[in-house]
């Protein structure tokens, strides 16, 4: 079985359950503006050791430059840059919002739930973008990652429905 630490390549297939551990989920944190939303996230990543620092500040040049195109979804937005802006290694992070931030999309605003993807190519990462696509689209799923009262409860919802998909 592969693991997010073995060295990953275009075949590997990574799952969700790889990538969210209790260093990679904080529920309910408070920020104030989605910079800082990007920063708490990224932080995260960088404590895990799966991205440098300048990778948090990449993906809020992405969303500078690109606009809020990462806001897929009512109150979701899926944060990334370039594997070459600093991914070690595979990864993702989850991060509930106590009061939801404005990324300046018309239709999504305000986000709530944040994620961050570091990819290390173009392939090895889409298995878990599915799963969490299959997790943020069932309405149950949603609900419960939204009200997950602290870290441990949040990890406890995603460790539930991706073993119910």
């Amino acid at each position: 079985m592969t693991t997010k630490k073995q060295k990953s390549n275009e075949n590997t297939k990574i799952t969700i359950d790889q990538l969210f551990n209790a260093n990679t989920v904080r529920a309910r944190k408070s920020v104030k503006n989605w910079q800082e939303a990007i920063r708490v996230i990224g932080q995260l990543l960088v404590e895990e050791g799966s991205v440098e620092a300048g990778y948090v500040n990449a993906m809020i040049r992405v969303v500078q430059e690109l606009g809020p195109y990462a806001v897929l979804a009512p109150g979701i937005v899926m944060l990334h840059a370039r594997p070459e802006d600093g991914v070690k290694e595979p990864c993702m992070g989850l991060v509930t919002l106590a009061t939801p931030v404005n990324f300046g999309h018309t239709q999504n605003d305000p986000v709530d739930i944040t994620l961050a993807l570091g990819a290390v190519d173009k392939k090895s990462h889409l298995q878990a973008l599915q799963n969490v696509a299959e997790l943020l689209a069932n309405p149950e799923a949603l609900s419960d990652i939204r009200s997950a009262a602290d870290d441990d409860a949040l990890l406890q919802v995603i460790k539930f429905w991706t073993r119910c998909r």
